[in-house]
Parts: structure tokens; sequence; C-alpha cells
């Protein structure tokens, strides 16, 4: 795992106020946005957070979720924590966390401990944890001056067994879920901190951010206010946008029926993911619009299913267009976004076959949202989405490069 993983939750403090008893407590500051690294998995293409928690504090990677309920994590690894706290059946903290799978206060049993079901999104691999409480270490800007990390109590998460960590990047010890969910990463720092219910995202194949709260601090106003907003779908506690068409270079894929097309948003698939009949259309199109540029089509590479050979057009390759709620409204997907070398001769689309009995008929993977600054406004239902950072001479690292940030990296 890349170095850059090697890093701790990072908050920028701008006042402080006593913790006040709370039937759910999660921290005990104040800010104006609450950061943490993400660092990309060369092996397994996830994206990887570190963050570290207990008592005596323990650093631990967790893979993200954008579709995950919470955070879960393998809690046999080794490490004793002498704060951690089992959450009783019959009490708020559990009816909260339980809320999402109907069970709620169904589920109350007297002198028994919460369960919930951490789900890994990797594998579609579900189990029952205990959900606990702990300590969380809250790295901030601050501590460069006074030379402490503070660290924060009742923070909620789930224990799952060891088998749950199958398909993980190596070290990995479980996710944090950035889904709808009350005990979710961003639903709790909003809960708790006070920010609004949104939060950030912005992918790299180096090092990228999570983000909660306002963001002008840490991307700049001129990017944040330039972002492109469309209605936002949350199922359960995945997010979806609403694709009215597709277009190649500027023409029109043709489908079956012409029916508007559900797009979920995924960081644990690596690449987009279309249904069988969908990426035929798509193939086709893509294939005669890479003859219009003298691209040579080349034998295919596993997972990839149109791959091209790296002579003939150079860089210039067909741009994909992703038409949201009108022909002003576009995720544009070009160049990098779009294309994986997987040889010294040939690059690959990254848009895949997702097979005919995928649940959504298109699913925006991990490469199609790499520096490009993803906004989720869980309170107003709409995602905002910058255009790649790439064009305007910059990256989704460029914001931990900042002389304080980067001494987390």
């Amino acid at each position: 795992m890349a170095s850059s993983t090697h890093c701790f939750l990072l908050f920028c403090f701008s006042s402080l106020f006593l913790c006040s008893t709370s039937t759910f407590p999660v921290l005990g500051f104040r800010t104006n946005f609450a950061l943490f690294p993400v660092a990309k998995d060369a092996a397994t293409l996830q994206y990887v957070a570190r963050i570290s928690h207990g008592t005596p504090l323990r650093p631990a990677d967790l893979v993200l979720d954008l579709g995950g309920s919470f955070l879960w994590m393998d809690c046999d690894s080794g490490h004793v924590s002498s704060s951690s706290r089992l959450i009783p059946s019959c009490s708020v903290n559990c009816s909260r966390a339980r809320f999402h799978d109907d069970l709620g206060s169904k589920g109350c049993v007297l002198n028994t401990d919460c369960f919930v079901f951490p789900n890994n999104g990797v594998v579609g691999l579900a189990s029952v944890g205990e959900l606990v409480e702990d300590t969380l270490a809250v790295d901030s800007v601050d501590r460069l001056k006074v030379g402490e990390i503070p660290t924060v109590d009742h923070f909620l998460f789930s224990c799952a067994p060891t088998f749950q960590l199958q398909g993980l990047a190596s070290g990995a010890k479980g996710m944090v879920g950035l889904g709808k969910a009350s005990i979710s990463l961003p639903s709790q720092l909003s809960s708790s901190i006070g920010h609004p219910q949104k939060f950030s995202l912005c992918l790299s194949p180096s090092n990228g951010v999570v983000l909660t709260g306002n963001g002008d601090a840490v991307f700049g106003t001129k990017t944040t206010r330039s972002l492109t907003y469309t209605p936002l779908v949350i199922k359960q506690n995945d997010y979806f946008i609403h694709v009215q068409s597709i277009k190649i270079n500027g023409r029109r894929v043709s489908f079956r029926g012409e029916a508007k097309l559900e797009a979920k948003l995924s960081t644990v698939v690596p690449y987009t993911k279309m249904e069988s009949s969908i990426f035929a259309m798509f193939s086709k199109a893509y294939v005669e619009a890479a003859a219009g540029l003298n691209m040579t089509r080349v034998a295919t590479v596993a997972p990839f299913g149109l791959c091209f050979s790296w002579e003939g057009a150079g860089n210039s390759v067909p741009e994909i267009e992703l038409v949201l709620q009108s022909e002003m409204v576009k995720w544009r997907i070009q160049g990098r976004n779009s294309m994986v070398k997987v040889s010294g001769e040939s690059k690959c689309v990254g848009v895949l076959d997702g097979g005919p009995e995928q649940s959504s008929p298109i699913v925006i993977g991990g490469l199609q949202m790499e520096d490009k600054l993803l906004e989720f406004d869980i309170g107003s239902s709409m995602l905002g989405f910058s255009s790649s950072l790439l064009q305007k001479e910059t990256t989704c690292s460029s914001p931990l490069q900042d002389s304080k940030l980067k001494q987390f990296i």
C-alpha cells in the first residue's frame, strides 16, 4: 500500500465548546470542516484512509465505501482498547444505528448488547457485529502549534469478524461508510459538530481527500463555487443520479426504449460498469468514434472489453458525456478518466460490461470520479461536481501539499 496512506484523521478547528451530555455524542468540538486524506491502493484500486482510535491509540487502514452505512473494523486483530465500550441493545444509539435496517427498537432485548450488520461492499459479504463506541484521534492544524493530538470519545462504529475482511486491500482492517445512515462518518460529524448534511469527495491516483463541512478553505472558493449541480437520488445508503442520454464525441448513443438511465456512484467499483444491453450499444458507438480518430482496435485485456493501440491518434481519444437533467449539464469523461494503460502497446476504455443482471443500468466507478471535486449535499438532495481538475492544472492531491496539511500525509 502506498506510504501516503499513513495519515491520521485531520480536522481544522475554528472554535471549541464543552461536550455536553447527549444521547448521541460523537465529538466535543465545533469545526469549519473535518478532513482526512485518502490514498489509492495499487493492487486492488481501492481507496484507503488511516485513522487512529482506542486507548492506547493505534492506527487502522480502512477502505472507503460511498454507500456504506457506518465505519466497521476487525476488533480482534490484536489491539485491545481500554476505552472501548459495548452499546446496550435498548439504547437510543442502538435504535439510531439500526434504523436503516428497519429494526430500531424492535430488536431491543434488555441486558443484551446492540448488534448491527456490517457489510463488505467489495465482495458483498455481510455479517453480524457488535456496536461499540471508543476514542478517536483528531489531528488538528492546531497540533502544529501546541504539539498535542486531541482525542474524542463516543465515536460509534461496529466490530466485525476477521473473515469480513475478504477482498479488501492488504493491511486494511475494515471500511468507512459514507452513506446517509445515521452513524455513517459524515452523519456522525454533522450531528456532533453542527456541519450541514453534506460532504465532499476528491479521489486521486495518489492522495485524495474526504471532507465534511465547508470545503472553501481546502479547495478554494474558485473551485467550490464553480460546481455544476444535478439532483441526487438516495436509496438506502447509495447515491444515484439520473442520466438522460450518453454521447460519444458529441453523437448521441441510441438505446432501446430511450428511457432515463439511473447511475449509481461507487468507490468500491474501480471502473464504470454498464448493463450488457447498454454496454453493447455504447461499445458500437465508441468503436465508430475511435475509427474516426484513426485508433486501431487490438485484442482485449481482461477485464476490459474495448482496447486500442497506443499508435495512431496519440493522446486523442473519444470524449464520453453523460447528459444529466439537460444538455447544459454534462458529466464529461476524458483522457485519463476514460483510458487505462495495460501495456506498452495497448490502452483500454475504463468502461466495462456489468452483465445482464446488473442492478443499476450504470455504475460510475472510481476512475471516472478521480480528480473531480464531488459535493454530496444530502440536505438538499443535490450532487455538485467539477470538471476535471487536471484541466485547471491542479489535482485532488493539491490541497494536501499546503504547508500545514502536507505534514499529515
